[in-house]
């Protein structure tokens, strides 16, 4: 890694760093203190990137797909070398952990995924070739995409927006969470040390600023919106975007059910059944959120889990003993306390004690039903509810009882009988014996209100394409 200190936080436009009018302080939530300033874009700065990422368009969008790869695999590169640099960025203005699955392991996951997108290709498709002629599928880039993205992986979501959109011959325009915006502003600052001028460009807003938003959405060129975070800025972003029918890739909540089977081994499950509740302390779209335990292992099942999750050390995330940290800003604090009110006056706390500033303490409520406030919405912080239940059939029906369908699990220790019970799941993405273990060769996405189109694989890298068929 080189040793270097960022020393501007501003917008990149057009390969240069850009300073606005004014400026908003990023607080680390951990300690309250300023990491440091970003610049809140006008939307005249925001035109000034668009025009960017279009005029550099007319060139990188006859590149070669070889070229395209190349640049690809060296932005992947400078991923990797500065990577130590952004994880302490991420870990600072976040809050999460540099070690356990924390900002390193962010910056792990935003190389890989770079790496893998960088290897993916867009081959012309051959419909048909007879004595009545030759029919030729091509995707072609759709022009600059706007990404959009969230605070809890800021910048291994940037990647997973980013990548392929450069993969596929498109330019970007990312704006970040007002939240965390200084790691993603240096992510695209390196990105730019080998890329063409304009090709990736970053504006950052505060956010009482929600003027840059909206402005993307509305943009008549931009031709692509990008997104992940909550289901409502995903349906205004939806409504702006209409007048210009923009292609949409949205990445909204979830409130992912796990169902455990009668047959499982609840010492062996303890501790995939943690992580995938209490990831990134569960400020995660595809974390479990309400686990279901059937009726003769559910005493074990608890048991085992608390017992796990007692030895999970939480605190600032500098500190290297550190493995979760804190909710990463007050507003998402207030939500995860308002929940766990509700699900203290019905059931019982199994795990949980005193929060401390953003701290909020692993927290694990039994005896909930179906119409608990902290069953019907998503928590996006680190509590799990849970429900006991009787029957596989009244399991499915209450897993699928939720106007979101990004994720699920089913635990079992009879794969068939899990995989029967995963199909019947209304969710993109089931997993068995583990939940939200994504990965950059399938596709992830999620039904009903959860989202609209996929990322990742072949298929997310179609989303940043037009379809034009050739006859001849």
């Amino acid at each position: 890694m080189n040793d270097i200190t960022p020393t501007t936080n501003g917008l990149i436009i057009d390969g240069e760093s850009f300073f606005s009018s004014q400026a908003f302080d990023v607080i680390n939530p951990s300690t309250g203190e300023l990491v440091g300033k970003a610049q809140d874009a006008s939307v005249q700065d925001l035109d000034r990137a668009i025009k960017a990422g279009k005029t550099a368009f007319e060139t990188w969008s006859k590149l070669s797909s070889d070229e395209l790869k190349s640049y690809c695999l060296k932005v992947t590169e400078k991923i990797t070398e500065y990577s130590e640099e952004i994880a302490t960025l991420i870990t600072k203005e976040q809050g999460k952990p540099l070690n356990g699955l924390g900002s390193r392991w962010e910056m792990g996951g935003a190389a890989a995924w770079a790496g893998y997108t960088s290897h993916l290709e867009l081959p012309v498709k051959t419909l048909q070739d007879n004595e009545e002629g030759r029919v030729e599928l091509h995707r072609k880039p759709i022009g600059v995409v706007g990404s959009i993205t969230p605070w809890n992986f800021p910048v291994m979501i940037a990647v997973w927006h980013i990548l392929p959109a450069l993969r596929s011959g498109n330019t970007v325009v990312v704006k970040p969470s007002p939240y965390t915006p200084l790691s993603t502003v240096r992510l695209v600052e390196v990105m730019n040390m080998v890329l063409p001028k304009g090709v990736v460009n970053c504006v950052t807003s505060s956010d009482k600023n929600e003027n840059i938003g909206k402005a993307m959405s509305e943009h008549s060129d931009i031709g692509k919106i990008v997104f992940t975070g909550s289901c409502e800025t995903g349906q205004k972003i939806m409504q702006t975007a209409a007048p210009t029918m923009k292609r949409l890739t949205l990445e909204m909540g979830g409130n992912d059910a796990g169902i455990i089977l009668p047959d499982v081994d609840p010492v062996a499950i303890a501790e995939p059944l943690f992580w995938g509740a209490f990831i990134n302390g569960g400020q995660t779209c595809a974390a479990l959120k309400r686990l279901y335990i059937h009726e003769d292992v559910h005493d074990d099942v608890c048991q085992a889990l608390v017992k796990f999750a007692k030895n999970i050390p939480v605190g600032d995330g500098m500190n290297e003993e550190s493995i979760l940290g804190p909710v990463q800003n007050s507003m998402q604090f207030e939500i995860v306390s308002r929940l766990v009110k509700a699900g203290k006056s019905e059931g019982r706390v199994l795990l949980g004690g005193e929060t401390n500033g953003l701290f909020h303490p692993i927290t694990i409520i039994d005896g909930l039903s179906q119409n608990n406030a902290l069953i019907k919405n998503e928590q996006f912080g680190p509590v799990l509810g849970i429900v006991k239940y009787s029957t596989i059939e009244e399991a499915i029906e209450m897993a699928n009882d939720s106007e979101n369908g990004l994720g699920g699990s089913v635990w079992s220790s009879d794969i068939d009988k899990a995989k029967s019970v995963a199909s019947q799941l209304e969710c993109g993405s089931v997993w068995i014996n583990k939940h939200g273990a994504i990965q950059p060769n399938a596709p992830f996405g999620g039904v009903k209100k959860s989202g609209l189109g996929v990322e990742f694989a072949e298929e997310g890298l179609h989303e940043y394409t037009d379809i034009q068929v050739i006859f001849s």
